[in-house]
């Protein structure tokens, strides 16, 4: 009994020491310095502490509970021996359970993925730090959330938040998807909606595709702010989806009628209502869509919103990649000098249109200065300008897009600029921000937070910024005319 009591003494005093050294230092974001004076120097064994701690786990000194791991089946165990004292300080979860058992072992049931890591979630009780794969974030996820450890919990989010755009074997950012639908976890889930959204088009050609769930479909094809070649790259995924999945017949037409018919060349549509097989088992359901698509396609979309309700998703372009719509732009050293550039889009995705072509310039400015900090001309000379940023002078990215003519055949359209801002993470090129705006909006305030001076910089690949601009006509103008 006193080598128990001398036990707990000891590793009481380990772990004082070590969270008085932690709130000290790194609580409140204060620096060492800040805390004991210029002249005073800081002696910290705080590692050498954790690594005891970390010896007492794995020789199991002073023991005083065995942790038995089963899998649910129980076909596989694993005992850890541990201390009441560090899981009861760790996890409230745990110290109910510690309170509340009956002898020396406390049996935990897992699955199996969860008890393959379970040795892992157990060392970051004691040493605050794991190392880890892709492949068992989620299981020491579901472990940190089931026993309440919301550091480490937070600390997987934003890895897995991180490693979204890593290779894994059959994918892995649909099945995080799921997992945090699952757990309630709504940062993962909307930082993996969000990449699934901007990155459509590499998702559509993996194997992960064909996984998505049925709420997940339906989620992903209501959105307008879809990164993908064309609509028609969307609607031959979603037959290979069908295909493969075979749903039942409400779901399979709820999912076809998401599909935009009228962003799809009438010689595309054509096309697939011959040799489409799922269009043929399910054209009642969709020819209404098609009727009004090929409509909107052989006539203006002024006269057509004399008659139809146009401002609805089916005439709504969502962010295509093809050149139709917008370009691409590279910028090699972003922070130097201002910018420009020109492209070509079409007027509007009907038929009627197909031919009309508008044309835009493009100016990015690294330093672009707000009004409130431009130089005041006056009789006297140039005045300083009133400072709105803080004093440091400096101003910030701006991409102004506008058309090099006004056109009569602009009557009753609006032009949505969206600019994709894409990164290299984790080796792939992929979309990081998402800007939209208006043909209202001439000067558009951008990447603010970032710091486009430095080479190294995550949003520059190899010095350069990636953009691609997409011009997107909207037809809201007509309806607000004809009301």
């Amino acid at each position: 009994m006193g080598n128990l009591v001398d036990a707990h003494i000891y590793l009481t005093f380990l772990l004082l020491v070590v969270w008085a050294h932690k709130q000290l230092v790194r609580g409140a974001g204060l620096r060492t310095e800040d805390l004991v004076g210029d002249t005073t120097d800081v002696i910290s064994h705080s590692q050498g502490f954790v690594a005891r701690l970390e010896g007492l786990l794995v020789l199991g000194n002073n023991s005083d509970i065995s942790l038995r791991v089963e899998t649910v089946d129980a076909d596989e165990v694993k005992v850890i021996q541990a201390h009441t004292l560090v899981l009861s300080l760790q996890s409230r979860v745990f110290d109910e359970m510690l309170r509340n058992r009956n002898g020396s072992m406390l049996v935990l049931r897992e699955t199996a993925e969860c008890t393959a890591v379970f040795d892992k979630f157990i060392r970051y009780l004691y040493c605050g730090e794991l190392s880890l794969q892709l492949d068992q974030a989620t299981s020491l996820h579901r472990l940190a959330t089931k026993y309440g450890i919301s550091s480490l919990q937070q600390g997987l989010t934003r890895y897995m938040s991180q490693n979204l755009p890593s290779d894994s074997l059959g994918g892995h950012v649909v099945g995080w998807f799921q997992y945090a639908t699952t757990v309630g976890d709504t940062v993962l889930k909307h930082n993996c909606l969000q990449f699934l959204s901007w990155n459509l088009s590499s998702v559509l050609q993996s194997s992960e595709w064909p996984t998505v769930s049925v709420e997940l479909l339906m989620t992903l094809l209501q959105r307008s702010d879809l990164v993908l070649k064309s609509e028609l790259e969307l609607f031959e995924a979603l037959e290979i989806w069908l295909t493969q999945n075979d749903p039942d017949s409400l779901t399979a037409e709820n999912a076809l009628r998401l599909v935009r018919y009228a962003m799809i060349p009438p010689r595309d549509l054509f096309r697939l209502q011959r040799q489409s097989p799922m269009l043929t088992r399910y054209l009642e359901s969709v020819r209404d869509l098609l009727y009004m698509s090929y409509q909107f396609h052989s006539a203006s979309p002024l006269q057509l919103a004399k008659f139809f309700e146009v401002n609805c998703n089916l005439f709504v372009p969502r962010n295509y990649l093809s050149p139709v719509w917008g370009s691409q732009w590279i910028i090699s050293n972003p922070s130097r000098d201002d910018r420009s550039s020109s492209f070509q889009t079409q007027l509007g995705p009907s038929g009627f249109d197909s031919s009309k072509r508008v044309t835009w310039n493009a100016l990015f400015s690294p330093r672009w200065l707000p009004l409130s900090m431009r130089p005041m001309f006056t009789e006297q000379g140039a005045m300083p300008p009133l400072r709105s940023d803080g004093g440091n002078g400096a101003g910030r990215p701006r991409i102004i897009i506008t058309p090099a003519t006004s056109s009569a055949d602009f009557a009753g359209v609006s032009f949505q600029k969206t600019v994709l801002i894409l990164t290299k993470q984790q080796g792939k090129l992929v979309v990081r921000h998402v800007f939209s705006f208006h043909q209202s909006t001439e000067e558009v305030d951008f990447l603010s937070d970032v710091d486009l001076q430095q080479r190294t910089s995550e949003y520059l690949v190899d010095g350069a910024l990636h953009l691609h601009i997409i011009v997107k006509p909207i037809y809201q103008t007509i309806i607000a005319s004809k009301k």
